[in-house]
């Protein structure tokens, strides 16, 4: 109580509040003094950024800042090179072009890493492509004499990297205008890329895969060099160098006609094995190779045997005036379905007898082919697709029918997943309301005379029984992509279902009597799919179903087995 009392008497009180404006006044200097502090701090940052916007290199700014700051300034300085000298005119180009392209050639002897080094290549690729070319060469020169180098210390990776690197940029940005430079260039990557680390390969693809891209037909004369060196990365025990590898293949396509008329089987199954023991992004990227090869071989065939098209086609022909190899749409999915089905195993040609490998296909190599076929019909088009309708379902559905697709309750659960997606990224994707409606139709047909197939008759049960047991995959794929398709129709599917010629009630139902449960399950998912997109077919099913029930039940009940 004494203690409460103490507390309000005037003393304590005036005590109390001069201690807290005390604190308070103390408080806003220093945070006023704090805040004077942050201030000249950004004034001066931003003092020595706007130091590093200028077309050339403030060398007299740069030696004023201490060693932690100067990688920054040389950063901030090329940031602004890259927006600048598409913007700047020719003649101030012009006059400083000498003195920049010195200083980002001593830029890429400072060893840099992967952001300095991708800006400097596109600083040269840029500045050679809007002014002179009159060091074009020399630069060329500067870089070839960095990768022969025999210098295989870390200390120097980084400078090997960035010539790599600015090499790249300057064949994809400047193209033809690089002469015959690439002769050198190409056979000292190649020779560097034998007993390169794993980033050099990396880089070394890149750049084989820009110099493709940038020099077309030009290069002829050394494409199968680079589709040599890349055969052997597609291999690679690093997932990234089999990815850089993909696409330098990829890019080869259009000017390589041998790619797609001697070497297409061989690339297959050189596609088949990189997906081996691969990862999310190298499926993705030899899905992508391997599809859009076999699409193009296809487009080939369509130019040549199109008089519409026969001047477009003069221009993709085979060079030197060869043959040109036209590959059938039966060739093509063939080499996708040994994939599918025998994975990265060797085969006679035209025979496809088994040389050597498994007879289980590794799962990873079953789901890249499952990307290739997306991308071999995404590449080919809506309009094709719908052309081919038929003979692309009935393909697709025959795989999974394979034995060889399921050797085991695993593998049938998991082809049953792929072709799920391959019709699902399609068909459900790519086409229109009328074209899916056709779809459902080769679906159905497709569905009843797998069933037709089938015979029940108990004498012949152990015959027909692996047949029966295979036939299961076809019919659960068929039903679960005709199940989506009608959904996503919704109250448009009422034609294709009253359709009396089609019958589709008919023979989906007819599927619920199959003798795996896999099957009946999938009919009747469809059929609820059904009654949810046209719900007229709701009582007309029940109806059905329950006379279908009572007259069971009165067969059971004369036989005397209720």
């Amino acid at each position: 109580m004494e203690n409460l009392n103490f507390a309000r008497t005037p003393q304590f009180l005036r005590k109390v509040i001069s201690e807290a404006r005390r604190s308070f006044i103390n408080s806003d200097h220093f945070s006023a003094s704090s805040a004077r502090g942050r201030s000249e701090t950004e004034e001066d940052a931003i003092s020595e950024m706007e130091l590093a916007h200028t077309l050339t290199l403030n060398e007299d700014a740069l030696k004023q800042l201490p060693e932690h700051k100067r990688p920054v300034f040389e950063l901030e300085w090329l940031r602004y090179l890259e927006k600048a000298l598409p913007l700047v005119s020719k003649a101030e180009i012009k006059a400083s072009q000498k003195k920049l392209v010195q200083q980002l050639s001593e830029r890429i002897q400072g060893a840099p890493g992967p952001p300095i080094r991708k800006l400097i290549a596109s600083a040269l690729a840029t500045l050679f492509s809007v002014g002179d070319t009159f060091m074009l060469f020399d630069t060329v020169n500067a870089c070839n004499d960095i990768l022969k180098n025999k210098d295989d210390s870390p200390s120097y990776l980084p400078t090997k990297l960035a010539a790599i690197c600015v090499l790249g940029s300057m064949y994809e940005k400047l193209g033809r205008m690089m002469g015959r430079t690439h002769e050198d260039t190409v056979q000292i990557l190649i020779r560097t890329l034998r007993n390169a680390e794993s980033q050099a390969r990396i880089e070394i693809m890149h750049t084989l895969e820009k110099v493709s891209a940038g020099m077309g037909t030009a290069i002829a004369n050394v494409h199968k060099d680079i589709y040599k060196a890349a055969k052997h990365c597609l291999l690679d025990r690093v997932m990234a160098v089999r990815v850089a590898a993909a696409r330098c293949i990829l890019k080869m396509i259009y000017s390589a006609p041998f790619l797609y008329q001697t070497e297409l089987e061989s690339l297959g199954t050189l596609c088949f094995r990189a997906f081996d023991g691969s990862n999310y992004e190298v499926r993705c990227a030899v899905a992508q190779l391997l599809g859009t090869l076999l699409a193009y071989t296809q487009q080939l065939a369509e130019a040549a045997t199109s008089k519409k098209k026969q001047g477009q086609a003069v221009a993709i022909q085979a060079a030197k005036g060869a043959t040109q190899r036209l590959v059938s749409l039966d060739e093509a999915l063939g080499i996708l379905m040994s994939g599918f089905l025998r994975g990265g195993a060797s085969f006679l040609k035209g025979t496809g007898e088994i040389i050597k490998g498994s007879s289980g296909v590794n799962r990873e190599v079953r789901v890249g082919v499952t990307h290739a076929y997306v991308v071999f019909v995404q590449f080919m088009g809506s309009v094709w697709l719908e052309r081919q309708l038929s003979t692309f379902l009935a393909h697709v559905l025959d795989l999974v029918a394979n034995p060889k697709a399921a050797c085991s309750h695993v593998d049938a659960v998991y082809s049953r997943k792929c072709i799920s997606f391959i019709l699902r990224s399609t068909i459900g994707k790519m086409l229109g309301e009328k074209a899916q409606s056709a779809a459902c139709k080769e679906l159905v047909h497709l569905v009843a005379k797998q069933m037709n197939s089938i015979d029940f008759n108990p004498e012949n049960a152990k015959d027909s029984n692996q047949e029966t047991l295979f036939s299961q995959h076809l019919l659960v794929c068929a039903l679960q992509e005709l199940s989506s398709l009608l959904i996503g129709l919704g109250t448009t599917a009422q034609n294709l279902l009253g359709d009396q010629s089609l019958q589709a009630i008919d023979a989906t139902c007819a599927v619920l009597v199959h003798p795996c449960a896999a099957a009946r399950l999938a009919a009747a998912w469809c059929l609820r799919c059904a009654c949810v997109a046209v719900p007229g077919q709701i009582t007309p099913l029940i109806d059905r179903f329950v006379e279908g029930h009572r007259a069971d039940a009165i067969l059971a009940r004369s036989n005397g087995r209720i």
